[in-house]
């Protein structure tokens, strides 16, 4: 039954516009635990392109250099031949698509859990509900976030161009989606979106389903209490998972992204995710696939840790319910 209107006014705004309200305030939470965590992120995108095998066909000299080897000295090579702060080189676009991307996702999980699928009469949410509501919450919000994470992975691939002595391609965030947005339409926003939602439904499934599944079972079997000490195990467990699952498909994303592409805004080098995958492996061993992983995995785990503990607390202080 809806209230009148007068009383309605006089409601929190949290209750008044509860699916807006947690868009915004997962996307603060998003932007805390991005702008913490993102030197990893930048880290991790320089390691899955290294020793790409497909760039031999267009006679790119970027494989046989190879500048870094492994996570720490990519790092240090960073800051030693580009500066400290372009350890945040492309940190913009990553906000946008972090608001964009946990708004959308953490909406869609709670409306399917609620509505959608809905919790038995004891507050039980069975397994397998929770695995496709994470997968379908990770696809609607990386498809609304495409664009904004094409940038960013570019975005961070600057910096190694201007060591190869290549023209660097972007002025800017704003110039960015300008660029390609001229060069590919609004197709070219989309570039990669396949193993991008791939990614996300893979992340997801070990990110979302694995919080709320742990979390609620820590309350409902164990003396713990919803408090952060159950949220930051929780929040671990999330991230370990996540990584372990979403880090193939990520490997394959940051390739297609950042591939040359021609007029038509086709890429050169690979065809799909497919055949992204099929040449890494066979170039490049089946561990190529899990380039990167320790410091996604080390991203992960403290994304997590930040993103959840900030977004349970100021749902409480927004007087939202706990997730």
């Amino acid at each position: 039954m809806s209230l009148p209107e007068d009383e309605e006014r006089l409601l929190p705004l949290a209750q008044r516009w509860p699916r807006a309200s947690k868009f915004l305030l997962s996307g603060c939470a998003a932007t805390v635990a991005e702008l913490a965590t993102f030197p990893l992120d930048l880290t991790k995108t320089r390691l899955q392109m290294q020793g790409e095998a497909a760039l031999a066909r267009l006679g790119d000299s970027a494989r046989e250099s190879a500048p870094y080897r492994g996570m720490v000295r990519t790092a240090l090579g960073i800051v030693q031949e580009e500066g400290f702060l372009k350890l945040w080189q492309g940190v913009t676009p990553a906000i946008y698509r972090h608001i964009v991307y946990s708004g959308g996702r953490m909406v869609t999980y709670e409306h399917l859990r609620e509505v959608v699928f809905g919790k038995s009469e004891d507050k039980h949410y069975p397994l397998w509900k929770s695995v496709i509501g994470g997968m379908m919450a990770g696809v609607v919000g990386q498809f609304l976030a495409n664009p904004t994470d094409l940038v960013k992975v570019q975005m961070q691939m600057e910096g190694k161009r201007k060591l190869e002595g290549k023209p660097l391609r972007f002025r800017g965030v704003h110039h960015a989606f300008a660029k390609i947005l001229s060069e590919g339409g609004i197709r070219g926003l989309w570039a990669g979106w396949v193993p991008n939602i791939q990614r996300a439904a893979l992340v997801n499934m070990g990110d979302l389903t694995t919080y709320d599944t742990v979390k609620h079972y820590l309350v409902l079997n164990t003396p713990l209490e919803d408090n952060i000490m159950t949220h930051g195990l929780s929040s671990l467990c999330s991230g370990l998972v996540a990584s372990i699952l979403g880090t193939p498909a990520d490997v394959i994303k940051s390739r297609i992204m950042n591939q040359p592409r021609d007029k038509q805004g086709r890429g050169l080098l690979y065809k799909s995710s497919t055949d992204c995958l099929i040449q890494a492996v066979q170039g490049e061993g089946f561990m190529s696939l899990y380039k990167g992983f320790l410091p996604s995995w080390l991203r992960m785990t403290p994304w997590s840790l930040v993103f959840w503990l900030t977004y349970e607390k100021i749902r409480e202080m927004s007087g939202v319910s706990p997730f």
